[in-house]
């Protein structure tokens, strides 16, 4: 064991879970040899503790770094910050220059609120459209973080949130009197979405959803849900903290098409500084006066001044174009080695958030074994590519070379299950001991 994952053993025992965020635990990896904690990163290549660097070929900091690691820009404007004092008793400027780009971003939108985290701004979003319309329920479709408001869905017997995706999570501490508050519907599942829309008419406050995610909405599956909120009176919450960023500057919203009434942005807003917001129309945000949502750290000076470097440089560097391309050539050359090789595997996401799946009856054997032998090979690897701006062509094919040496090794294994150094990762969000 390395010092890596030493100090993981130890964090077991003094932070429950090990870790702050489930996705970032080793066991979802490659359990017990995970590089778990990072020294330096930089661009896309990051340092662990035992002086080892890897080419992060997989998530770029869950997601959040768009621009790469340590974008200088956005640095120099978080030092500045820093230098001029993050705190103060009285506000910062960059709120308002902030929400005057997000605005002219979005220009459906009226009004701006801050969080700093993605879940923290569904939540603020989620209490504002209750509040704007006096009602309860929620429709949700997709993952929108840990909050009560979400997790109520599995007050309900069985196990509805595992309907998008999400399977195992225990609604433990969430009061038992939230329940039937939030129900579930699948992307492109117009029918379960009518089916609630008809059973819970005029009790609806609020539909939630990310408007794409790993597949491109169907037979005009957001317009339909469009309209029917629009008749029925419920707001449309489009949750960009994922998919925002990637295809466009702004929300992926403005490229398909359909105006929500309130957004949520966060993650690539500010490139791995703790940045979220919600944007919506003035007819529902000022509900965010009728309720009381506030909090000291939404006030600090960073996550504004990183956010405002970042869309500059976004729109400067045309970044949707430049992470669109990395991930049609990620997509590409995934397919081509896989059909080389006669390696089952289904790919699918936005080209930006590229992910791939082993078509096999042991998957996660499979996955494990490829992030094991692409670690091997430097790169921090699983069956998702998140590209960045750090990311270049030469980058890619130098990656692919390794996924070339690892599909060669699965197709000899001639269907037999590949041998592991450790054990095999999990999936999904499941409990760990």
């Amino acid at each position: 064991m390395g010092n890596s994952q030493e100090l993981y053993e130890k964090a077991k025992k003094l932070i429950p879970g090990g870790t702050q965020l489930l996705s970032k635990r080793p066991e979802m990896h490659l359990p017990g040899l995970w590089p778990a904690y990072y020294k330096t990163a930089k661009g896309c290549y990051v340092t662990d503790l035992d002086n080892n660097t890897y080419c992060d070929m997989s998530f770029m900091g869950i997601g959040a770094n768009i621009l790469g690691y340590c974008d200088e820009d956005v640095d120099k404007a978080v030092i500045d910050a820093v230098n001029s004092g993050s705190m103060c008793t009285l506000n910062a400027p960059e709120e308002v220059e902030l929400a005057e780009t997000l605005l002219e971003i979005h220009p459906w939108a009226d009004m701006v609120r801050y969080a700093r985290t993605g879940g923290e701004a569904l939540s603020v979003a989620v209490r504002i459209a209750r509040a704007s319309v006096g009602k309860e329920i929620v429709l949700v479709c997709g993952y929108h973080g840990w909050h009560d408001w979400y997790l109520a869905a599995n007050l309900e017997k069985g196990d509805p949130l595992s309907y998008v995706h999400l399977s195992g999570l225990e609604p433990k501490g969430v009061p038992s009197g939230l329940a039937d508050t939030n129900f579930i519907f699948a992307y492109n599942d117009y029918a379960r979405f009518e089916e609630l829309v008809c059973k819970y008419r005029g009790q609806i406050a609020a539909v939630v959803m990310e408007p794409i995610r790993n597949v491109y909405p169907q037979e005009n599956f957001l317009q339909k849900i469009r309209e029917v909120t629009k008749e029925e009176g419920i707001v449309l919450i489009f949750d960009e903290v994922s998919a925002g960023f990637r295809l466009c500057c702004g929300g992926s919203h403005l490229k398909l098409g359909v105006t929500p009434d309130m957004i949520t942005l966060g993650k690539a807003l500010g490139n791995g500084y703790p940045m979220a917001a919600v944007a919506g129309t003035e007819k529902y945000m000022k509900a965010a006066q009728d309720t009381f949502i506030s909090s000291t750290y939404w006030t600090e000076k960073i996550g504004p001044a990183a956010s405002i470097a970042v869309i500059k440089k976004y729109k400067e560097k045309k970044v949707d174009e430049h992470i669109n391309h990395i991930g049609t050539l990620v997509k590409e050359g995934l397919g081509r080695l896989a059909d080389k090789y006669a390696i089952d595997i289904e790919i699918t996401g936005i080209n930006p958030l590229a992910h791939f799946e082993f078509k096999y009856e042991q998957p996660l054997v499979y996955k494990t074994y490829f992030t094991q032998e692409m670690l091997k090979r430097g790169y921090l690897a699983t069956n998702a590519v998140y590209a960045s701006y750090a990311h270049t062509d030469a980058t890619v094919v130098e990656y692919l070379g390794a996924v070339d040496e690892v599909f060669h090794m699965i197709a000899k294994l001639g269907g037999g299950l590949p041998v592991l150094d450790g054990e095999v990762c999990h999936s999904g969000f499941q409990r760990l001991a």
